[in-house]
């Protein structure tokens, strides 16, 4: 079975083991690998201000870039009752698409489907839009930008469009690297 599926890929020009380096595409990775590490941060937004911890990690044979981020929002004027709103996230290479994709799964039952915005992305900044939102309202879209500072330094911001409507500025995070 191993060796049909080997033999399928391969008859379908979908990866040549024995192609040089420069024969290859550039690392797909590219723009997200910095992110691999432990991180805090201070977030603030729509339900206040918070703590931050992250962590990002390839998994299966680096097939998945793996995030797990706990938020911590401590009772306040804006938020009386406080909040722990705990999400992980997939981002994976769909090679039919030559396109990065980020997937979200909140503890609320919301899972966002990201794809990076090429045209929006740049070296020091990476953006990804929704093109799918599931568990939530109709046409409502997304949009996840992360600002790189530095090697250990990263401001991710989250917006919110409701439908018709453009993005609004729903939460902004600061982020150190730890290890």
């Amino acid at each position: 079975m191993t060796r049909f599926f080997l033999l399928m890929l391969l008859t379908a020009g979908l990866g040549d083991p024995a192609a040089s380096q420069d024969e290859r595409e550039e690392d797909p990775w590219k723009p997200v690998r910095f992110l691999e590490g432990s991180w805090t941060g201070t977030t603030e937004g729509r339900f206040g201000s918070g703590t931050v911890e992250r962590v990002y990690s390839f998994v299966l044979d680096g097939a998945y870039l793996h995030e797990r981020n706990a938020s911590n929002y401590p009772p306040q004027e804006r938020n009386p009752e406080g909040e722990f709103h705990e999400y992980w996230s997939f981002f994976s290479y769909d090679r039919a698409r030559d396109l990065l994709v980020y997937r979200q799964f909140h503890d609320e039952g919301i899972v966002n489907q990201f794809v990076l915005n090429e045209a929006h992305t740049k070296a020091d900044l990476i953006v990804f839009d929704t093109e799918r939102i599931e568990n939530f309202g109709e046409d409502w879209r997304a949009r996840e930008a992360y600002r790189v500072i530095s090697n250990d330094g990263f401001v991710e911001t989250f917006y919110l469009a409701a439908p018709g409507k453009d993005y609004e500025l729903y939460v902004t995070t600061r982020f150190e690297r730890t290890r």
